[in-house]
């Protein structure tokens, strides 16, 4: 039996990964998109998270899941141990932010990201409006949120360019979890609520 996925960028990290591919899934919650890696591509799939209960529904949904706090790095795993190294709307709550890209590609041949994107047009308007945001992609208030940094998609370009990442395919939704059709970067940075990228980096 296979397991439906209810959010638009597990269908589109799920539609990059090969059949039997090995994946670890940063901050993996309860293990729904590698249940349905594992159930859909036969994939080798590993999981990591910091929250107890998560841990728990991870392991009822049969998964391998390690406790570890991802801002210490990950030295339980070995040089390019993965073909994909997943970090799904958890970016925007690390700190060290170049450290965990840098450890997903010494990890994995390939890290895959999603995030949610503050110059989107609704956000905008909260900001203009005097408030801080409140969205599906955002969906707490500014004091009780896991959120330590506000980016942009043109901002995180901007950063693995600096840091000589490759970006090999993008995808951006909107809040429907509809693929923004545009062309122009500034205009998909002010239509897409979320983004998704692949990434490798220079050998």
């Amino acid at each position: 039996m296979t397991h439906t996925l209810d959010r638009p960028d597990f269908e589109v990290i799920a539609g990059w990964i090969e059949p039997g591919h090995r994946v670890l899934d940063l901050g993996c919650g309860d293990g729904t998109l590698l249940k349905h890696l594992i159930e859909t591509r036969g994939v080798k799939g590993w999981g990591v998270e910091i929250e107890d209960a998560n841990i728990l529904s991870a392991i009822r949904n049969g998964i391998n899941v390690i406790q570890c706090n991802l801002e210490r790095g990950l030295d339980e795993f070995t040089d390019q141990a993965f073909d994909h190294v997943v970090l799904s709307r958890t970016l925007q709550t690390v700190r060290h932010t170049e450290g965990i890209l840098r450890e997903m590609l010494r990890v994995g041949r390939e890290a895959v990201v999603s995030f949610p994107n503050f110059a989107y047009w609704k956000n905008l308007r909260s900001v203009l409006d005097g408030r801080m945001p409140v969205s599906e992609d955002l969906p707490y208030q500014w004091y009780d949120s896991p959120n330590v940094r506000f980016f942009t998609l043109l901002d995180f370009e901007a950063l693995c360019n600096q840091m000589g990442l490759i970006i090999r395919e993008r995808h951006v939704l909107d809040e429907a979890g509809n693929i923004v059709q545009a062309t122009d970067n500034r205009e998909v940075n002010f239509l897409g609520s979320l983004a998704v990228y692949r990434l490798t980096q220079k050998r």
